[in-house]
């Protein structure tokens, strides 16, 4: 009996000294686990993950696609693909976006589908493929390829958007009355 009062004790006392402490963060009330939710851009992810920093690299993940959360911590949002089940993970970078994960999420993802019925048949065709053309305007742009990291494009009014293409390449959309007047690479 009293050996056995030791292990139990012994347990416990291993268990709470193991144990990490997590800071209590608490999801916002709009954001349910289970939830079915909609691209607001059309994003690209490789290996499963899309980085907050938006390369524009890997699969296309077109908008308006369903998804569904499963989880959201501090650093990511876990989600899966409409039926295909398929894991994506967000990993927020706020050194490129000045965001914590739950302002990511509520920048990629929404709980109605992006009406596309006030873009142009270019527009629309370029925001499915994500891709920009010249003549694009400034919000068929954040729908084709999302927003521009804020530590490069800290404004939308700019005239000027720069993007990552991966980790080493750039490139900078140039916009003149509020739409695309040249791709520099």
């Amino acid at each position: 009996m009293i050996k056995n009062v030791f292990l139990l004790f012994g347990l416990v006392v291993f268990g709470v000294t193991s144990c990490k402490t997590l800071d209590p963060v608490t999801m916002p009330t709009h954001m349910k686990l289970g939830q079915t939710y909609y691209t607001q851009y059309s994003l690209k992810y490789e290996k499963g993950r899309h980085r907050t920093t938006n390369y524009r690299k890997g699969m296309l993940l077109p908008v308006n696609s369903e998804v569904t959360l499963t989880e959201i911590d501090r650093k990511r949002v876990y989600v899966t693909i409409g039926s295909s089940g398929q894991e994506l993970i967000i990993e927020n970078v706020p050194k490129h976006t000045n965001t914590d994960s739950y302002q990511a999420f509520d920048r990629i993802f929404a709980e109605n589908k992006v009406n596309l019925s006030g873009f142009t048949a270019a527009e629309r065709n370029n925001i499915m493929s994500g891709s920009v053309a010249k003549g694009m305007r400034k919000k068929a742009v954040l729908i084709a390829i999302g927003p521009p990291p804020e530590i490069e494009t800290p404004n939308l009014e700019m005239n000027q958007w720069k993007y990552w293409a991966n980790r080493w390449n750039t490139y900078i959309l140039h916009f003149e009355e509020d739409r695309v007047a040249r791709i520099q690479d």
